[in-house]
């Protein structure tokens, strides 16, 4: 058994630094291991021509981007908010209608009482989510008419 002493000096070293358990020295010194990360940056360096002494920030202009929107969704263009006008869409509009009536669905079932709540209906309502969402990767549009996305195809 360790010492009065040993055991403070083990105390005041989990105060101070990283607890034994997550040591992987194991209380040994750094001395001899390799820094993983001073290696790969000595590589990009040498890859990239820059000097091998060690790294100082250099100054220079900070070139501010341009962060306005090349696209301005027009929520009030008629364009974007039209009936289905093709079967391909009422599909899509029946995907969705899917959906909505299995959430619904789902949450109803979910408030039945255990006992009156059957795997069977449980499971259909489940196979008709299924249906719902798979369905609505074969009836997905073309990106090039979603008035949410800029060019680069980004979420606006």
């Amino acid at each position: 058994m360790p010492n009065r002493a040993e055991r403070r000096a083990k105390a005041k070293a989990d105060r101070r630094g990283v607890p034994s358990q997550y040591d992987s020295t194991r209380g040994r010194g750094r001395a001899g291991m390799i820094d993983e990360y001073q290696l790969q940056e000595r590589s990009r360096r040498l890859q990239e021509g820059e000097s091998l002494g060690p790294w100082k920030p250099t100054g220079g202009k900070v070139v501010e981007s341009d962060v306005t929107l090349t696209t301005n969704p027009d929520y009030k263009d008629p364009k974007a908010f039209k009936a289905p006008h093709s079967t391909r869409q009422w599909f899509r509009v029946g995907s969705w209608t899917l959906i909505t009536l299995a959430v619904i669905a789902f949450f109803v079932v979910m408030w039945l009482p255990s006992a009156m709540r059957p795997m069977w209906l449980v499971a259909t309502v489940a196979g008709v989510f299924i249906v719902g969402v798979v369905s609505l990767f074969f009836t997905a549009g073309d990106s090039k008419h979603n008035p949410n996305l800029d060019q680069n195809g980004t979420a606006v």
